[in-house]
């Protein structure tokens, strides 16, 4: 069995919202996935699972989508590759709640960055399917928009550091 992590995408998750976390668990446990738990309330799931990514997405998208009565797009990758998305953090010397990893289900393409908008003091990197940000004042002010990244969804890099630790146990 491979330990994965689960990244939901454009969806409330919080207590009040329309899936709390106890919801996703107890979803990702009758589609038959073991070792389920969640980690804060922002669509983080850790589970194993023989299922390859594809299968997973397919059966806990289902799921999502019989629940809310719409597609929600999930990202998966393995706990290794959880581990490799922390190494290849381009910026290591910044803060960890300034940098993101937008998580994409292909690799970024050659001219991912060129098409940027809005940006200031934002510094951007491609990694291996994912596209890394460092907000240098934070993000509450930014209006960078990343059209290559429109599909897919950010973390922080303390909550993966985070991810990456809990799947890996």
């Amino acid at each position: 069995m491979t330990r994965h992590v689960a990244l939901l995408r454009a969806v409330n998750v919080g207590g009040t919202g329309k899936l709390p976390m106890s919801e996703l668990k107890a979803m990702a446990e009758a589609a038959g996935f073991a070792n389920v738990r969640t980690y804060i309330a922002s669509g983080n799931l850790l589970f194993t699972s023989r299922l390859g990514e594809t299968a997973i997405k397919k059966k806990l998208g289902q799921a999502l989508h019989d629940y809310a009565g719409k597609a929600v797009d999930v990202l998966v990758r393995s706990a290794d590759e959880m581990v490799r998305v922390l190494a290849d953090n381009p910026f290591p010397d910044a803060p960890g709640n300034r940098v993101v990893a937008i998580f994409l289900d292909q690799p970024p393409g050659a001219g991912a960055l060129d098409d940027v908008r809005h940006r200031q003091q934002e510094r951007l990197a491609c990694g291996k399917r994912e596209i890394y940000v460092h907000y240098g004042k934070g993000m509450a002010d930014s209006r960078l928009l990343i059209p290559a990244a429109k599909t897919g969804t950010a973390r922080n890099i303390n909550t993966i550091a985070r991810l990456a630790a809990l799947a890996a146990e």
